[in-house]
Parts: C-alpha cells; sequence; structure tokens
C-alpha cells in the first residue's frame, strides 16, 4: 500500500543548490518508497474553487516564478498524464477536468528530484484554498482508498513560507520560524491531529509563518488520506524556509 506525503518543496532554487539538505532529502527519498502506479500531486501553486483535475496526456512545465536563474527557465518534466487517474478521480469526487492544464512548480520541481526520469504519470489536483482544514482532511479520507490502487499521494507547500521574510543563503534559522517547526513536529509525533487542524489558531506565529495558508493547506488533504504520521525530514534553507516533510501510512 502507498503512503500519502506532505514535502516542502523548497524554493525552486532547491533544483540547483547542491549543498542543500532538502535537495539531499528529496533526491533520496524514492529509496524509500515503493514504486507507485501514478502519482497525485495537490500543490500550493495551483488554487482552484471547485474540484478539479488535470487531463492531459502529456504535461507542459509550468514555470510559475520570476527572478531566479535561467538554468531553472530551461529545465522541463515530460512526465505523462493518466487518463485512468483522471477518469477516477472525475467519479470519485465528481470532479472537473482541465485537459490543459500543466504541472506547476510544487509539482515539478519536487518530483523532477524525487524521480527524475518522469516515467511515472502524473495528476494533479487543484487546492481548494477557500475550504476549510476539516473540509480539505475529509477530501483526503476520500482520497485514501487509492492508495490501495498503486497511487501516491502527494501534498506539496511547505511547513513555513514567508517570501517577505526569506534570508536568502542564510544558514542560522529565525526564532519564529524555528519556533513553528518545534510546534509542528511536536503535534505531528504525539498524534495530536485536532491541534494541527485548528493550527491557524494554535500555532505560534502562523500569520508569520503563513502570510497567506495556501502552502499549508496540502497538509490536510496528505493526513486525511493517511493514518499513521513518520517524520521524514526537518530543518531550514534562507532563513526560514522549512523543508520539513511527513509520511502518513
Amino acid at each position: 500500500m502507498m503512503p500519502s506525503l506532505f514535502i516542502s518543496h523548497g524554493s525552486p532554487t532547491v533544483l540547483i543548490e547542491e549543498d542543500s539538505a532538502g535537495r539531499a532529502f528529496l533526491s533520496g527519498l524514492a529509496e524509500d518508497l515503493p514504486r507507485p502506479k501514478a502519482i497525485l500531486v495537490i500543490s500550493a501553486h495551483w488554487e482552484t474553487r471547485s474540484l478539479t483535475v488535470t487531463g492531459a496526456e502529456e504535461h507542459k512545465t509550468i514555470h510559475d516564478f520570476y527572478g531566479f536563474p535561467e538554468a531553472l527557465f530551461q529545465m522541463h518534466y515530460p512526465a505523462r498524464g493518466s487518463s485512468e487517474l483522471t477518469t477516477r478521480l472525475q467519479g470519485l469526487l465528481d470532479a472537473h477536468i482541465d485537459p490543459v492544464r500543466g504541472l506547476d512548480h510544487g509539482a515539478w520541481s519536487p518530483l523532477k528530484l524525487i524521480y527524475p526520469n518522469a516515467d511515472i504519470p502524473v495528476v494533479q489536483l487543484g487546492l481548494q484554498s477557500g475550504e476549510s482544514p476539516a473540509y480539505l482532511y475529509q477530501l483526503g479520507e476520500q482520497l485514501k482508498e487509492l492508495r490501495n490502487e498503486g497511487v501516491l499521494i502527494i501534498g506539496s507547500g511547505a511547513v513555513t513560507h514567508n517570501l517577505g521574510e526569506i534570508r536568502w543563503n542564510s544558514t542560522q534559522p529565525d526564532d519564529w520560524a524555528q519556533a513553528y517547526e518545534d510546534w509542528f513536529v511536536e503535534k505531528l509525533e504525539s498524534g495530536d491531529k485536532d491541534a494541527l487542524l485548528n493550527a491557524h489558531a494554535e500555532a505560534p506565529h502562523f500569520t508569520r509563518a503563513h502570510p497567506r495558508d495556501e502552502h499549508w493547506l496540502p497538509l490536510y488533504v496528505a493526513m486525511g488520506a493517511g493514518d499513521t504520521a513518520t517524520l521524514l525530514h526537518r530543518g531550514f534553507e534562507h532563513g526560514n524556509l522549512s523543508m520539513a516533510a511527513v509520511r502518513f501510512d
């Protein structure tokens, strides 16, 4: 049975920063996973009002960022879609199909490190960022059965994400970011699901860690799709950008 994952995908520069601990973690992650039949990604970078899934047979690579080195704009991730998984999701969720949407960098940049050969079909499910944590958790519960069908479910976002306070190349984490990640790890490892679902009110420095919460919300879909949580990685890059990742079995 496949797990579900929540991964902090970091800055796009993780693809070219050879001394990045987050890059090293993502590059070795596939070694500890069963090989999936297909991958379903819920990314912070595709927000939709209604349930929508990708339906393209071959995905274009969306470079939805700016101001980064040219090498990143030359990268592509030519993964196939999966009409089988798209149809399955349409029936399971009564979802709309977007026939032309490609893979945003919340999907393709971590996948390029985890599965660099782009030889596993990928489908994206839009993030309904206007919905509540409870709704997103229940959505994950609806997806749980896909794990028995060989589908790897990935929520791709960030445990902390405040672009206005990033300190490029700083190796010393900010106190507020460290406090937030510490809280996250403690609640995760103690199995305090209720606290995590109420993070907007309970987590220290929530609004500083997430001026907008779209990078936090994919966690709830991954949580709902799994059960027992295992912390896979933690730590910071660029001062306060957490690279924490969790596996749910």
